[in-house]
């Protein structure tokens, strides 16, 4: 190389180094590539998106072609180098070309290239993909010969190359962090919504059901009169009919249907007319997960169930708007007019809980962590906490949550005041 000019050396030098910059960015862009953003553009006919799915379908030919023309770059430049110094130092220029070009190669071959293309993959890797695609078909033969060792070597630890890869799938957990950190790219209530999709799998229809103690249904034992002006009233569209107990349920009447029964006039009705109005009864394990439910009532058309514990007594009733509430959270109109809130905001950071508001709805009304994993309801935490029915208005701490009982019951707390307190002010419970 010693007739070669030193201009033309350096230059040919300058170029190694510049495709090897190629190389490794090509290789940091195309692994740091969103897979799940890259499959949404390459559906929506971006042709860089395509190329670049494409040569990452087989990620050990991809690999194969830019490690065997990254290395091959470098061992030239190398050589060069060491030609260029031993021209202009003698036996001592192939030390100086080796710390020279080592520190050439990690700043603007290696370090600098790798981290652009790491901060920005999709502005190096469809371009870069334009040169990949035929370096892979004109190294076929070396990328063959390459991949099938070091496949064979894959193999005997267990790993398959051509098999599809667990970070391919994200786990429900890590979808739901992916939807938490999605930032302004997804507005609040959608982030909520879809937030509470993935927590449906978490919740049974005991958490979300009403219990029989509030249910509100048609006796048939009861006079016409009493159940002519139960109709009139009722603030509900669908209501249970049974025969002296919600055990012996007839069916489920909509109330539409129930307008022909009264078509002859208050003085011709007899409450077993309504039997043939009646819808059968759908009935529904307790311990149902929420998902089930809702592709039950989807497949069987219903919008109302009927909660059964392993004894077959009904413990209340679910329906389709608690499922949604799950989902979309509270609708802004109450069924019955005139109804108290279950949860009401006082001065202070504190609230008056009714006895009865299920554990989930206080939490997601109030972003609190109340356990769940117990009781459903308030009345019930606190019980189980307590471990025995309290004789007078007490104060007492559950967890980092302060309560204050406001009125009681033979049997339970109807309505306590509950302040979320410092967790370090707080006593241990």
């Amino acid at each position: 190389m010693n007739e070669i000019p030193l201009g033309l050396l350096f230059t040919l030098l300058g170029l190694l180094i510049v495709i090897s910059a190629f190389f490794s960015s090509s290789e940091t862009s195309m692994m740091a590539l969103n897979r799940y953003r890259l499959r949404h553009q390459a559906k929506s006919g971006h042709r860089g998106a395509r190329r670049a799915a494409d040569l990452l379908s087989r990620p050990d030919k991809l690999i194969g072609v830019i490690l065997i023309g990254n290395n091959l770059v470098n061992i030239l430049a190398s050589v060069l180098a060491g030609a260029v110094f031993t021209h202009l130092y003698g036996d001592a220029g192939v030390f100086y070309a080796t710390g020279v070009l080592t520190i050439v190669i990690l700043i603007f071959a290696e370090v600098t290239p790798k981290t652009i293309a790491a901060l920005h993959p999709e502005k190096v890797a469809f371009p870069a993909s334009i040169i990949l695609r035929p370096l892979l078909w004109l190294l076929a033969p070396a990328v063959w010969l390459v991949g099938s060792i070091s496949n064979g070597l894959a193999r005997l630890v267990g790993v398959e190359a051509g098999e599809e890869s667990e970070a391919e799938h994200l786990a429900p957990e890590e979808l739901r962090t992916v939807v938490f950190e999605s930032g302004a790219l997804l507005p609040s209530k959608h982030k909520g919504m879809l937030l509470n999709v993935l927590d449906l799998d978490q919740a049974t229809v005991e958490d979300i059901m009403i219990p029989r103690n509030e249910v509100v249904g048609i006796d048939l034992e009861a006079s016409g009169e009493a159940i002519l002006q139960q109709l009139a009233e009722s603030s509900y569209t669908r209501l249970p009919v049974f025969q002296g107990d919600i055990n012996r349920v007839v069916g489920i009447l909509h109330l539409r249907r129930a307008i022909q029964i009264l078509r002859n006039g208050p003085e011709d009705f007899d409450p077993d007319q309504l039997k043939p109005y009646t819808d059968e009864p759908y009935f529904v394990p307790e311990a149902t997960p929420l998902p089930t439910l809702l592709m039950n009532f989807q497949h069987r058309k219903r919008r109302m169930g009927l909660v059964v514990d392993e004894y077959g007594e009904v413990m209340g009733i679910v329906t389709l708007e608690d499922l949604l509430e799950e989902i979309v959270g509270d609708f802004t109109t109450s069924p019955v007019p005139g109804e108290e809130d279950e949860i009401v905001e006082q001065e202070n950071g504190w609230y008056l809980v009714e006895g009865g508001t299920s554990i989930r709805e206080i939490n997601r009304t109030l972003h609190w962590e109340l356990p769940t994993d117990g009781p459903k309801t308030f009345n019930g935490l606190a019980m189980e906490h307590l471990e025995n029915i309290p004789d007078g208005n007490i104060s007492f701490f559950i967890l980092n949550y302060r309560v204050e009982i406001v009125e009681m019951s033979d049997k339970m707390i109807t309505r306590a005041r509950v302040k979320q307190m410092d967790r370090q002010a707080s006593p241990q419970s």
